[in-house]
């Protein structure tokens, strides 16, 4: 069998889209693994610091990279590297006012908001797809949404999952045009360039505490941000858009495993019954669309 994508111009085999997929799950496995990283890192540095220290140790290693750029690379990394910017930035403020699980829910969003789109753009979207991302959502919904009130982060944070959304269906039209190491390496040092200026005063006033948090950050840079970039450039170029947002949505299971074990915070009950709601959406997927096409 033959998976074909609308939107890229090359086949996809089974294997290749294995390979796509296992890269998308070491992703959101290493993301999950971050949040207890950043958790300790924000007591003690301004989230403008984390940003740009993490982005540009994450650029340092693709320099050389650098010059295997073109007019049209150049672009689309730029373009890139600004979407992905500005949704940081919204979640950094988002999370000022915004519960960590509402935040958690509200960004996985992405799995509806991607096909959404991808229909108002014109392309092939399988009813199975948006039950899969309901299910999905459903899941991180009962995972993560406790009885708070809604604030104006929570709103940030659906930007956030919308320019997420748009970050992840460009991707999807261009991974395959370019090669991966170029193109991660143009977006990381567009984010990084932009989130040092913004982070400009910060990094004088706290270069000592800059230091003596340096393992927690080089792990963040080199592990959670330089590695996932070119990660999801090679699954992006054998997992279409909707399957991707759907990986995604494991984020905050491996985030609840790894805070389980490095911070001793529990997954209840709620915490199973949403995992195990992903899980199937996850399964779901995976089946033969034939016949549920809308």
């Amino acid at each position: 069998m033959t998976i074909e994508l609308d939107n890229k111009s090359n086949q996809i085999t089974d294997s290749n889209h294995a390979w796509g997929i296992a890269a998308l799950l070491v992703v959101t496995l290493i993301w999950g693994s971050s949040f207890p990283v950043i958790k300790g890192a924000v007591s003690n540095l301004s989230p403008a610091v984390i940003v740009a220290t993490r982005f540009a140790v994450a650029a340092l290693p693709f320099t050389l990279y650098l010059r295997f750029l073109n007019i049209s690379l150049l672009r689309d990394g730029v373009l890139l590297g600004l979407i992905i910017f500005s949704a940081y930035t919204i979640q950094t403020v988002a999370l000022e006012t915004a519960h960590a699980n509402h935040a958690a829910f509200i960004a996985s969003f992405n799995v509806i908001l991607v096909p959404l789109l991808g229909q108002l753009l014109g392309r092939q979207v399988f009813l199975k797809t948006f039950l899969t991302a309901g299910i999905a959502i459903l899941g991180v919904g009962v995972m993560c949404w406790e009885s708070q009130e809604i604030v104006m982060g929570d709103f940030l944070m659906l930007v956030d999952a919308l320019l997420y959304s748009i970050y992840i269906l460009k991707l999807d039209s261009i991974a395959w045009r370019y090669p991966i190491l170029p193109l991660g390496a143009i977006q990381l040092w567009v984010i990084a360039i932009v989130s040092l200026i913004w982070a400009a005063p910060d990094l004088v006033r706290q270069q000592e505490v800059i230091v003596t948090n340096l393992g927690p950050l080089l792990y963040l840079g080199f592990v959670a941000t330089a590695f996932p970039v070119v990660l999801k450039v090679i699954g992006q170029r054998w997992v279409n858009a909707y399957e991707t947002a759907l990986i995604y949505t494991l984020e905050p299971i491996f985030a609840a495993v790894f805070s389980f074990f490095l911070m001793g915070e529990k997954l209840g009950v709620r915490g199973f019954i949403g995992a195990a709601l992903v899980i199937a959406a996850m399964v779901l997927a995976q089946s033969n669309p034939q016949n549920t096409n809308g």
